[in-house]
């Protein structure tokens, strides 16, 4: 682990101005980093395809109260098995359920929209926050993944480079541990790329058990990683916390500096809480850490995110 420089606004303020991409795809442009993934890379993420095998990255839907889960997901049954025939229509039995969640946190899989943080009170390219209204987005909401995000995958397994089962709660992450690790992998991270941050985070909560992430920790990206982001042309960041440690900076007015320089800066939206483990262990058993990685987010318009299942497939 390198040593880190010290995170102050004004610090901040100049990773800023490096990776800040407002104007680069147009007055207008909504979709951001996403701009990096066209044809020739989905039809060269495809032809990753070799086995056959796929892996679903997210995590069970969220619905047992926890310390890292305050607002539990809701999941409850409008018709069962015990009870199946639908009142005034003969000889229909079926089942029926309802789900509901606050997926922004660090319990549920899911996926932030470009309208997810402010910075100065604007969004990426300069949106003013007041246009994200009590009824929903006017702009960067969910729309331009409305047909799904489909690329290369690409993951880094920290605890592997690094020699631990799992990343502990102070770890945070440098550019230079991602490039170690990226090349100690034989891995270029490459624009249009998604990039996965495996941490650990299945294995820790197997050895030592559920845990409070402000009072345990969760280990991150520090702030000067977002230089590396903006130089390989990342298209979205994931990781199996929140990409943001936790507890967050102390530092006035940047408390969550992933979150705004990659979401509101570059137009790079986040993936956050997924199950990496088994991609992990299969990238490594099969000696190659890329992959064909397709995400169909909900179509929720004027959404803040999505919950969100990425699928890798080998």
């Amino acid at each position: 682990m390198s040593e880190l420089p010290e995170v102050t606004p004004a610090y901040c303020k100049a990773l800023w101005r490096q990776v800040c991409n407002w104007q680069r795809w147009g007055a207008d442009d909504e979709k951001g980093a996403l701009n990096l993934i066209d044809d020739d890379k989905r039809r060269q993420a495809a032809a990753l395809v070799e086995q056959g095998g796929v892996i679903g990255l997210g995590n069970p839907w969220p619905v047992d109260p926890a310390p890292h889960n305050a607002w539990p997901a809701e999941h409850r049954m409008i018709r069962a098995g015990d009870d199946c025939d639908y009142p005034g229509v003969p000889g229909l039995s079926v089942a029926m359920d309802y789900i509901g969640v606050q997926h922004h946190g660090v319990a549920c899989s899911h996926v932030d929209a470009l309208c997810h943080v402010f910075v100065n009170h604007q969004m990426y390219n300069g949106y003013p926050a007041a246009d994200v209204k009590s009824t929903g987005a006017l702009k960067n909401d969910m729309q331009p993944m409305a047909d799904g995000v489909v690329t290369r995958g690409v993951l880094l397994d920290l605890p592997r480079f690094l020699g631990c089962e799992f990343l502990d709660g102070d770890v945070r992450l440098s550019r230079a541990d991602l490039e170690a690790a990226e090349q100690a992998q034989g891995l270029t991270v490459a624009p249009g790329d998604v990039l996965i941050v495996h941490k650990g985070r299945q294995q820790r909560v197997a050895t030592v058990g559920l845990f409070d992430p402000v009072s345990a920790g969760m280990p991150g990206l520090h702030p000067e990683c977002a230089g590396f982001l903006h130089d390989r042309g990342v298209a979205m960041l994931g990781s199996d916390y929140m990409n943001d440690p936790q507890p967050n900076w102390e530092c006035e007015g940047w408390p969550i500096p992933i979150h705004y320089l990659g979401i509101c800066g570059m137009g790079m939206t986040l993936l956050h809480n997924l199950d990496t483990e088994a991609a992990a262990r299969q990238c490594e058993a099969l000696g190659r850490w890329e992959f064909l990685l397709t995400i169909a987010p909900l179509k929720i318009p004027g959404g803040t995110g999505s919950p969100a299942n990425p699928i890798a497939m080998f």
